[in-house]
């Protein structure tokens, strides 16, 4: 995860929220850019994983950003941030166990077909009802 430190952009912006009138003056809120689909560290299944998880927060380009804006201080929402980020990176690792087909047991067949007989007995006694009168 250290490799990827190296491609992490952080900017510093003013954040609305906690801080009084401090927030007016200085830049607290962390913006975290990270280019997901030009990494070189990451493999090509893991980006897409990683933009499927952070949705909306993947930009047109394939740029991921994450804002941290909790904190009153800088170096706490810079913490923040990277911690959101290497979160979702950690979610993306785990692969998505594959789904195997099943088959329908022999009882829930069965259970299936009698279900079916008894509406269709149904509306055969409703059409025999009709012919009657």
């Amino acid at each position: 995860m250290k490799r990827l430190d190296n491609e992490i952009q952080l900017e510093y912006i003013r954040a609305s929220g906690p801080g009084g009138q401090n927030v007016n003056k200085v830049a607290t809120a962390v913006q975290l850019r990270f280019d997901v689909v030009n990494s070189p560290s990451l493999a090509s299944d893991l980006k897409g994983r990683l933009i499927r998880l952070a949705g909306k927060r993947v930009n047109t380009e394939g740029v991921l950003i994450l804002e941290a804006k909790r904190f009153r201080t800088q170096e706490a929402n810079r913490v923040d941030a990277l911690a959101k980020f290497y979160e979702l990176v950690k979610k993306a690792y785990e692969k998505p166990k594959a789904r195997h087909k099943t088959k329908p047991t022999l009882a829930s067949k069965e259970e299936r077909l009698k279900e079916k007989k008894r509406r269709g007995d149904v509306k055969k006694l409703r059409r025999e009802k009709v012919k009657r009168e």
